[in-house]
C-alpha cells in the first residue's frame, strides 16, 4: 500500500513527540526568560511612568512660579510708583526746607543791611554835625575873632544848633 505523504506510527510518534517537546521548552523558556523580560518591562514602565509624573510635577511648579513671577511682575510698576511717590514727597520737603531757609537768610541779610543803613544814617549824621560845628565855630571865629573866649564861643555853637534843629540837617 502506498502511503499518503509517507505517514506512518514512527512519524506520528515522532510528530507528537516533538510538539509536546517543543511545548515543554516554551513553557520552560517562558518561565525563564518571558518572566525576566516581562519585569523589566514592567520596570520600564514604571520607570516611565515615574519620569511623567515628575515631569508633570516640575511642569506645574514651573506654571507656579511663573504666575508668581508674573504677580511680581505686577507689584513691580506699584512698587516703583511707591518708591517714586515717596521721593517726590521727600524733595517737595527738602524744596520747602530750602526756600524756607532762603527766605530766613534774605529777611537776615534784609535786615543787617537795613541796621547797615541805620548806622551809616547815624554816622553821616555825627559828620554832618561835626561840619556844621566846625563851619560855624569857623564863622563865629571870623565875626568875632579873638575877643570872645571858649565858653562864649560853644554857648554861641549850642544856639546856633538849636536854632537850626535836628530836621533841618538830616533831611
Amino acid at each position: 500500500m502506498e502511503r499518503l505523504f509517507n505517514l506512518d506510527f514512527q512519524l506520528l510518534n515522532d510528530a507528537v513527540l516533538m510538539a509536546i517537546a517543543i511545548f515543554v521548552l516554551f513553557l520552560a523558556m517562558s518561565y525563564l526568560l518571558l518572566n525576566p523580560v516581562r519585569k523589566m518591562l514592567y520596570d520600564r514602565q514604571r520607570k516611565i511612568q515615574g519620569d511623567l509624573d515628575t515631569a508633570k510635577s516640575d511642569k506645574d511648579h514651573a506654571a507656579a512660579m511663573k504666575a508668581e513671577y508674573e504677580a511680581k511682575l505686577k507689584n513691580v510698576d506699584k512698587e516703583a510708583e511707591a518708591i517714586l511717590s515717596e521721593a517726590r514727597q521727600k524733595a517737595l520737603k527738602n524744596e520747602a526746607h530750602i526756600i524756607d531757609d532762603a527766605k530766613q537768610e534774605a529777611a537776615r541779610i534784609i535786615q543787617r543791611a537795613n541796621e547797615e543803613a541805620r548806622l551809616e544814617k547815624s554816622r553821616a549824621m555825627d559828620e554832618m554835625k561835626q561840619e556844621m560845628i566846625a563851619v560855624a565855630s569857623l564863622m563865629a571865629a571870623k565875626v568875632v575873632a579873638a575877643s570872645i573866649d571858649t565858653t562864649v564861643q560853644n554857648t554861641l555853637v549850642e544856639e546856633t544848633l538849636k536854632e537850626m534843629g535836628d530836621s533841618t540837617w538830616q533831611s
